[in-house]
Order: structure tokens, then sequence, then C-alpha cells
């Protein structure tokens, strides 16, 4: 579970320098990505340590936090404000997803 922490906060990293870009032009988005990333991070490191029911939820909502930051993301390149989506961090999102998705089933 380490492994899945240590993805969303160099995700975190990324989306951080993004965000910045989307500030200079929409600040709830930007705001709205920092903290979809920020729950991926903080959901998927409490889901890890629990065994039970609580912790699959955990795992559930960091998937769908993650989801809306790739959606964010998407978003913020229509709309113009960031230039081509760094490749790496969206392979990395979806990498996170795909775990995420399979602890939760």
């Amino acid at each position: 579970m380490l492994k899945i922490t240590e993805n969303a906060i160099e995700c975190c990293r990324d989306v951080s320098r993004i965000a910045k870009q989307v500030a200079k032009h929409d600040r709830s988005l930007a705001d709205q990505l920092r903290r979809a990333m920020a729950s991926v991070a903080l959901n998927a490191a409490e889901g890890s340590g629990a065994h039970d029911g609580n912790g699959r939820m955990r795992l559930r909502t960091a998937l769908g936090s993650a989801r809306e930051v790739d959606v964010a993301l998407r978003v913020a390149e229509a709309f113009g404000y960031v230039d081509a989506l760094d490749a790496k961090l969206m392979n990395r999102l979806d990498a996170l997803c795909a775990v995420l998705w399979k602890l939760t089933r």
C-alpha cells in the first residue's frame, strides 16, 4: 500500500504545479484540483491502514477523487488553461485508478 500512497503524493506534486497555472484563469477549478488530489492521497493512506468496511470505503473515495482529478485536468486543457497534459502524470493517475479499483472489489 505504501507504493499507492507514494504514487499519489508524486501526483500531488505534478497537480500542484498545474493548479498554479489553472489558478491564473480559474481559481475554483484550481482549488478543486488540489482538493481532489489531496483526497486521493489521504483516503488511499487511510484505506490501506484499515482492514474493515471503512477501509474499502476510503479506497472507493480515493478512486472517485482520482477520476475527478483526471477529468479536471482534461477540462483545464480543453479550456486552454494549460498546454498538452503531461503523459507521465496521466499514466500515473490511470495506474492509480486501476489499483484502487482492484482493491475495492
